[in-house]
Order: structure tokens, then sequence, then C-alpha cells
């Protein structure tokens, strides 16, 4: 069984020094790092792959079992911000695709190339294609989220929202490869493709806008077969183990009078089933129509999968945390297979269907409630058991072939990110510790410890603190405000590239001699669904600032902290945040860094549907009078701190304008600003060298400003 214990308000901190101490690394040195990302494991489950970063040059690498001896497939040698995303393998291990160029992180444009590089002609998001021993590589075509048929000879994917097909190399003597050729034309766009499990038929998801269908085509005939047409959006299809049946998810479409926009939207879902001929559907089950019941926004959303042929498991937030539970496809009461206070994140199944694993911030230990451990559990009962215990944080774990063993990346707060192998009763063995460059300076990196305070209204709030002290003199300190903001930031290296950044950052702050504290704020995960969805946040209201404000005044009453002197900063979210601080309490925070924030939701949510919807909704005036208020424009007139603005011009996650604006606003009233503009790259720095100049840019200007 998990053990959970109780909550604590502070935790008993060590003593400080001074603020003196010579600086043993660099930042440069810290993010010299490898950080595999995209692990994926065959259908036989005997070979895996995974995307490595090493220094933004982007690279595929391969393992086979049973030793698997890691091995790199591409060679890309070049820091040109290309992603590689979309991994697979052939379920005959033959060949590997993936999908390279893109930004698959962004909330508009993911499709369109990014060019930090500055070339004439931007590369285009490709299909490309190799294979698993070695060789040139193919490019199959311009397009996105290929699937390649279990029968290994084509491969379906998505370019300009319609499906295409291309016969995969079967033959090294062949001269000539088909070119591609488009599998069908449908209104709206199409995605989710998924083959059947003997590679007959492939379903998919036409989206129509407001509402949105399944369709099935059986390869070789003219016609779509539509699966239950309703007026509602259905999604995640997902084959019978048999291939006669789907299961699917059903919302509700958009539409319908106009609602409040201050009050909380619940979103109803439920699973059914349908043969794959098209009949009617089936309710197996629906969610509660109560706010935790709504459709789950943590990772992978539903995690929908049809397991065995008796059983479907699922990710439901109704009891208050987002739990797998399973049912079966007749429908019934689910099994809670995943009791307990905790999140699970990060699903996958097993080979034979009959086991699920996952990461959850849970286990044996009170602080594992701030990280990420392997949990695995059977889809017909709930016999949780973590398998990797610790003071690390794992995650995205895959069950293999023949070894009773998995695979994960995992890191301790010391050592970066690595694939994992582990085998039942075995050590973990380290598949990218070879990869580790000679100036990664894993000897000088702290432990973060743990802080939980009471924020201004009384909740309690998570948090890390970086202090490599052990002395009695003040020290300046900096709050960091992490994005999203459906995110937790762990005691030790994140799973996301992107606060991976982060840590490294916080580590090399404390190393300059800051305190640093890395704040769990309200709207994110990992402590239940009323402190994922408060009241009065966002555009609404902004409560998550009180959290962020305590922080600030809880460093302020340490006595290892110079009061005067407390900075933040933070990105995206968190630069809402920071520009939030820094408008309404300059007294409190003295500098901040203000990384491609939110400064004005009226124009962020110009391009949100909930903008259409200002105009009808009963309480439109009193929404956009929250929204401005929220806002850290309203309060520019108190803003007095400096601020050092960073964003590049092709975010595709918060608008370049955001920061325009902001910077006008700013000079106008003779606020110390400085600013930093990165051309052509996106809201995630996928150019190393563009991750070296924004980082060593933030420390160095808190440095200037604090470490005085």
């Amino acid at each position: 069984m998990l053990r959970f214990l109780s909550s604590i308000l502070f935790i008993a901190l060590f003593a400080t020094n001074g603020f003196s101490q010579a600086q043993n690394f660099t930042f440069e040195a810290i993010k010299s790092h490898t950080f595999p990302t995209e692990l994926i494991r065959s259908n036989k489950g005997n070979k895996i792959a995974w995307a490595m970063d090493e220094k933004g040059i982007r690279n595929i690498y391969v393992a086979e079992g049973p030793i698997f001896e890691p091995r790199k497939l591409t060679s890309f040698s070049e820091d040109d911000g290309q992603e590689l995303t979309s991994i697979s393998i052939s379920d005959d291990g033959k060949w590997v695709l993936f999908v390279r160029g893109g930004d698959h992180g962004a909330n508009f444009d993911h499709l369109k190339p990014i060019n930090p590089i500055g070339n004439l002609e931007p590369q285009t998001v490709r299909v490309m294609q190799i294979a698993f021993a070695g060789g040139p590589i193919r490019v199959i075509s311009e397009g996105d989220e290929p699937v390649i048929s279990p029968k290994n000879d084509v491969v379906a994917y998505i370019k300009e929202g319609q499906p295409w097909i291309c016969k995969l190399d079967t033959n090294k003597n062949e001269d000539f490869l088909e070119a591609p050729v488009k599998l069908f034309k449908t209104r709206g766009t199409v995605s989710q493709l998924k083959w059947s499990p003997d590679g007959s038929k492939v379903v998919f998801v036409a989206n129509r806008g407001d509402h949105s269908f399944i369709g099935s085509l059986t390869i070789g005939n003219n016609q779509i077969q539509w699966i239950d047409p309703s007026f509602a959006r259905d999604t995640s299809p997902r084959w019978s183990p048999d291939g006669k049946s789907i299961a699917f998810i059903r919302t509700l479409a958009l539409g319908g009078q106009s609602d409040s926009l201050t009050q909380r939207k619940k979103v109803y879902w439920s699973i059914r089933t349908a043969p794959v001929t098209g009949e009617n559907s089936k309710l197996v089950w629906e969610a509660p129509k109560t706010n935790r019941g709504s459709l789950p926004t943590t990772h992978g959303s539903t995690n929908l999968f049809w397991a065995t042929p008796n059983v479907i498991t699922f990710t439901s937030y109704h009891d208050g945390w987002p739990h797998l539970y399973s049912i079966a496809p007749t429908g019934g009461t689910p099994l809670l297979l995943t009791p307990g206070e905790f999140m699970v994140e990060h699903v996958s199944l097993s080979l034979d269907g009959k086991n699920l694993l996952c990461d959850v911030n849970s286990g044996p230990d009170a602080l594992d409630k701030d990280r990420r451990h392997i949990l695995q559990v059977s889809v017909d009962k709930a016999d949780m058991k973590v398998l990797t215990p610790g003071n690390g944080n794992e995650w995205t774990p895959l069950a293999l072939a023949n070894t009773k063993g998995i695979v994960y990346i995992g890191s301790t707060p010391q050592k970066a990110p690595q694939v994992i192998f582990k085998t039942d009763g075995a050590s973990p063995k380290s598949l990218t510790a070879s990869l580790f460059p000679a100036e990664y300076p894993e000897k000088s990196l702290i432990e973060p410890k743990q802080v939980i305070f009471k924020s201004l209204d009384g909740l309690s709030v998570h948090a890390q603190i970086f202090d490599n002290s052990n002395g009695t003199q003040k020290k300046p300190a900096i709050i960091f405000v992490h994005g999203g903001p459906p995110r937790q930031m762990l005691l030790g290296w994140h799973y996301s590239d992107y606060y991976a950044n982060a840590y490294a950052l916080n580590q090399y702050l404390a190393n300059l001699g800051f305190v640093v504290l890395s704040v769990n704020y309200r709207l994110g995960i990992g402590y239940g669904y009323e402190f994922q969805h408060p009241k009065s946040a966002g555009h609404l209201g902004a409560s998550e600032y009180l959290d962020i404000k305590a922080a600030g005044e809880w460093l302020a009453t340490q006595s290892f902290v110079d009061a005067k002197k407390i900075g933040i900063y933070g990105g995206s979210y968190g630069g809402y945040l920071t520009a939030l601080g820094l408008a309404r309490d300059s007294k409190l925070f003295a500098a901040g860094v203000d990384i491609h924030g939110v400064h004005d939701w009226a124009n962020q949510l110009k391009a949100e549907p909930l903008a259409d919807e200002f105009h009808k909704a009963p309480d439109a005036e009193w929404a956009a009078s929250l929204s401005f208020r929220s806002s850290p424009v309203s309060s520019v007139s108190t803003w007095t701190s400096p601020v050092f603005i960073i964003h590049a011009d092709d975010d595709r996650n918060v608008p370049f304008n955001q920061s325009v604006d902001l910077v006008n606003r700013l000079m106008k009233r003779k606020v110390a600003v400085e600013t930093m503009v990165i051309v052509d790259d996106t809201h995630h720095w996928f150019r190393f060298s563009n991750t070296l100049k924004v980082f060593n840019a933030t420390a160095n200007y808190l440095k200037a400003k604090l470490l005085k």
C-alpha cells in the first residue's frame, strides 16, 4: 500500500552563510547535459528509441534487448532548433519513423516551420524514415503524426489537415519508391489516425469546427464509414483487441445559449463503444456532471485504453484526484485502480494489456508529493506497486518484452535526466550516462528542500528552496514562478525540457549566492482538483497571486534573507505573475525578469474562443472588468522596480505583442526597463545558443540588481 503522511507547515531550515562564495561552474556547464525525450518502444517490446538533445543538436538513439546498448541512429550535426517528435518503430523492428521540425508544444501554428538560425528558406515539417540498423534518411513528405501499419508496408500521416499514405521501402534493391498519395479528402481537418490490429482499416477524427466525427476506412475501399455521427465532439478512438469495435470519448459540441463567463463550466464527457461498421454506439460510462467530473486536463486527458477484450481503462478527476479506473466494455461501475491523494501522469499499457504503468507524485516518503515515481497497477484490481522509490524523479515508463523489465527516463537532484533500464530485482542501468560531458558539474549541485508555507488566505502552498550556504549572513533571494499554469515543479530535475532550463538556472543562481524559492502556486497540478481549479484565478481575479506575494513575504521573514533584496523571475504564465508582482508590490520585489509573459488579458483572450462570447454573455461587462484588473497593465502606475523583459518574436504560445505593449507603457512612465528580443525563435528556445543567451542574461541581470 502507498503511504501518505500529513502535510508539514514548515521544514527546519539549515544554517546559512554569506553570499560571497566563489562561483565554481558556469550556466553553460550545467546546461551541457543531455536531455532525452520521446521515449518509445516497439509493439514487440524488445526495441526502444528516443530523441536526445545534446547542446541543441537533436538526434534519434535506439537500443535493442536484452542488453539495450544505446546507439546513435541519425547524424544531425547543427544547433538549428528543429525538434524531433512522433517517433515510432515498425512492428517488424526494421524501420524508425519520426517528424523533424515545427513546435508541437505551441498553442497555435505548431506545424509552421521555425527558423531560429536565419536560413534563407526555413526547414519544413517533414516525416522521415530510417532503418533501425542505420543508413540514409528518407524524407517521406511534409507532414505530421505518422503511424505505421501493423503489416509494416505503409505509413499513414497528416499533411495540410488530410490523411496521406506512403509505401515503406521494403526492398533494398528497389530503384524507385512510389510517391505518397492522399488516402482520402474530407471536410474539416483530420487527426488521430489509428490502424486496426490487422492493418486492414484506419480510424480517424474529422474536426468540423463546432463538432467532430470519427470515421473508419477499409484500405482499398472507396467509401468512409462514419461511426455513430451525432451533435457532439467525438475523439480518442481506440481499437478493441479483436479489431471489430472501437471505444471513444464523446463531449458536448460547441454552441448553445451563452452562459456566464465568470463561473466555472462543466465539461461533460462519456466513454462509448461502437462496431467499426458504423452502427449506433453504446454508452459505457458517463462522468458525473460535476466540476470535478469534467473532462480531465492533466497529461493525456482521459488516457483511454482498450486493455483486454473485457477491460477498458481511463483517467478521471471526479474524486478530486486524476486517477486510473477500469470498466467492462458493456458498462457498469468503474473500479478505482489508484486510490489515494496523488495524481497519475504519462500512462502506458503493458504489451499483454494486463498492467498499467504511470508516474505519480506518491511513494513511501512524505516528500514524494513533490516528486515523480513509477507506479505499476493491474487493469482489473488496485494492486499498486511503486517500482522506483527514492529521492529522484522518474517518468514515461514503458514495459518491455521477455525481460520482466521497464524502461523510463529518470533523474536525481544532481544528475540530469537519463534513459534507465530496470529489471525485477536488479539495480537500474543508465543507458545514457556515458553521454554526459565532462564539464557537467554534478558534484556541485545541491538537493533542493521542501517548504510548505501559508498563503495570504490560509491555503497551504508547496515550494522548493535552493540554498548552498551554511553560515549566518543574510543573502539576496529570488522567487521562481513556473508557467502553464497546470504544472508542478519538483525536488529535482523536471521532465519538461522547458522547466529543466529553470531548474538549471535555479541551481546556478544558488551557486552565485542567492536563495531561490520555486513556488507551486494554486492553479498547478499535484495537489488535487480544488487546488488546480481555484475560484477567482487568472483573468477572473488572479487569486493565485496571493501565493506569490505570500512567498515573498515568507522569504522576507527568514533570518538568512535580505528582505530588501528579493527578486522574482518566471516565463510564460510565470512571466505574467512576475509582472503582476512588480506592478502591485514593487516594495516587496526589488527587481524582476519577465520572460514572454501575458500582460493584458483582453489582448490575450482575443485569440481564444472565449473572446467571441464577451458580447453575448450576461456577465460580459463584469468579466471584461475582471480581466483588466487581473492584468499587470492595470497596475503600471504603481510599478517602480526595474525589470528585464525577454521575448522571442516567433512565440506561438504568448504573442510577442504582449511584451511590445508593456514595454511601451513602462517606458512612458519612465520605469527602468531593459529588453532582449530573440529573433525567429519560439516560446521554447529551440536553439541551444538562444537558451544560453536568455538564461545567462537573466542571471546577470539579477546579479547586477541584487548581488551588490
